[in-house]
């Protein structure tokens, strides 16, 4: 065999001076998602963090996320729209984080694409840089990975890694919850980024909806609010808890309200929920309609309009609802923890109709 006809990495499918075209593009953006603490810049085979931050904890501890946007890709892969996605890992994975009551300090990403097309994974990175920023922490590395053969030359996948810290006497969950607490909902922007799987089989499969349908209920196309960002709800997590007592957080994710919140509420004690208190927004019924979907399985397998939910003492609840109208979160009293009573089997109830 002739050097000319030789096998190379580019003949294999790998462009390696894409990838680092791609890197110089995603660079400006890395540098607006930082923090103080961040050493170095983006380039190196690791991320550095400067630890001596953590100081001033009497005894810190770390908390680690990671998560993915699932097949919400598919969506922005479709409408060619690639910085939204990466808003909604950093959502996904920060408020996971803020559950215990941790800040999170730093995110780092993977992206996989079939093909790397630099422009579009700077606007990938763009996205998650951008949601780093409003979650409080730093994009402090990553990894761009192209995978030729098997997957396609616009295909791509996102996930992330985020640490954070709490002290150790702060750390919120099921033990701090008592009887008599209100549950506060605080409102999603829309699916955020779970079952899309069931969305896309039911608009797509069963509906024949294209994605660029105007939908009168929706006020916009269905594209348009298939990719409507995760609200990323850390900061005002974070504020909940300097301003007023909190006893629990629960991020409204893959499972559904109650199966999320029955996490945090401890074996002796109930959640009630009234569904009357809020009314899902408009694609979840669309979901439901168009796809003869029980309510029971639209509630196990989205948010229903609620993306987290804090656990509070009743003598918190208003000064919780201030901080959070105060930050532009719309939030409720949903319900409240009882005792268990006779005949209970699950943690969490829901209870009621939602309002029309």
């Amino acid at each position: 065999m002739s050097e000319s006809t030789g096998a190379s990495y580019a003949a294999a499918g790998v462009d390696i001076e894409a990838g680092d075209r791609a890197v110089e593009l995603m660079k400006e953006w890395v540098k607006k998602a930082s923090r103080p603490e961040v050493v170095g810049g983006l380039g190196g085979f690791a991320g550095l963090f400067d630890a001596s931050a953590l100081a001033r904890y009497r005894r810190p501890l770390l908390a680690s996320a990671t998560d993915g946007v699932g097949t919400k890709v598919d969506i922005a892969r479709r409408m060619g729209v690639y910085d939204t996605v990466g808003h909604d890992l950093v959502g996904m994975v920060v408020d996971d984080l803020v559950v215990c009551g941790a800040e999170p300090l730093f995110m780092t990403d993977y992206i996989c694409v079939g093909k790397v097309h630099p422009e579009r994974v700077a606007a990938l990175v763009k996205g998650i840089a951008e949601g780093c920023s409003l979650a409080g922490c730093a994009l402090v590395g990553g990894e761009t990975a192209e995978h030729p053969g098997l997957l396609g030359a616009d295909d791509f996948d996102v996930a992330g890694a985020g640490t954070g810290v709490v002290e150790a006497d702060q750390v919120l969950g099921a033990d701090r919850i008592r009887t008599g607490d209100a549950v506060i909902a605080m409102a999603s922007s829309g699916l955020h980024s779970n079952g899309y799987s069931l969305v896309r089989h039911v608009l797509f499969d069963r509906a024949g909806w294209a994605l660029d349908r105007e939908v009168p209920e929706l006020g916009r196309t269905v594209g348009e609010e298939l990719l409507e960002p995760t609200r990323i709800y850390s900061l005002d997590c974070l504020a909940l808890t300097r301003t007023t007592e909190v006893h629990a957080f629960s991020h409204i994710t893959g499972g559904g309200l109650a199966n999320n919140l029955a996490r945090v509420v401890p074996e002796d004690l109930r959640a009630v929920v009234d569904r009357s208190t809020w009314t899902p927004g408009a694609i979840f019924d669309l979901v439901g309609k168009l796809g003869s979907v029980e309510r029971l399985e639209l509630e196990k397998t989205l948010n229903m309009g609620v993306g987290m939910m804090a656990v509070v003492p009743g003598e918190s609840v208003d000064a919780a609802l201030t901080t959070l109208a105060d930050r532009g979160v719309h939030a409720w009293v949903s319900g409240e923890i009882t005792d268990v009573k006779a005949g209970d089997t699950e943690a969490v109830t829901l209870t009621g109709d939602y309002a029309s």
